[in-house]
């Protein structure tokens, strides 16, 4: 896995061994940064359920301003971490060990609300309602942020979670995209 584009093009990203992470295609990521394109200079970046942290270090290496990344295993943890450094995008970053959704809370303490969130949760997650919830509740959203999921394709996503609407989907294969604002 590398990063596609920006300053930190081409740079291999390290995965932890084995079917612990699952990591979002390159083709995937493609195609969700170049739906996010007009958002992504200057902006606030969560990457939750984060692993390598692919999804925010993209970000970064396009513009964002600041990503946070929210893994619970540590030693995954410890690859996104190396991935930050080896990428020299660690001082625009932090990497916060929780579990989700229950660390929201502490994310929220520690941070200005974000222009973009992406989860990409195991795929038996199914709990959207309750985690676009805690998004909200916990003001870790900017007014007109953009909510991205990642999902598993046979699994349908409700337009309407919890006050947000989806205004996009898209499908790779096995993969899914919803957007929600």
């Amino acid at each position: 896995m590398r990063v596609i584009a920006g300053q930190a093009r081409g740079v291999t990203l390290h995965t932890p061994p084995g079917q612990q992470v699952r990591p979002t295609l390159d083709r995937v990521r493609e195609s969700l940064f170049s739906i996010l394109m007009p958002r992504l200079p200057g902006c606030r970046f969560l990457d939750l359920f984060a692993g390598t942290g692919a999804n925010g270090i993209e970000a970064l290496s396009r513009g964002a301003a600041w990503a946070a990344f929210v893994e619970e295993d540590v030693a995954v943890s410890k690859i996104l971490d190396a991935n930050l450094d080896r990428t020299r995008l660690a001082d625009r970053a932090k990497t916060y060990r929780v579990t989700l959704p229950e660390g929201l809370r502490a994310v929220a303490r520690r941070e200005e609300p974000f222009d973009i969130a992406f989860a990409d949760p195991p795929y038996a997650f199914r709990d959207f309602v309750g985690f676009m919830i805690l998004l909200r509740e916990n003001a870790l959203l900017a007014e007109e942020a953009v909510v991205v999921l990642e999902h598993g394709a046979q699994c349908a996503v409700e337009t309407d979670l919890a006050g947000f609407t989806c205004f996009r989907t898209c499908r790779y294969g096995n993969v899914a995209l919803s957007f929600f604002s």
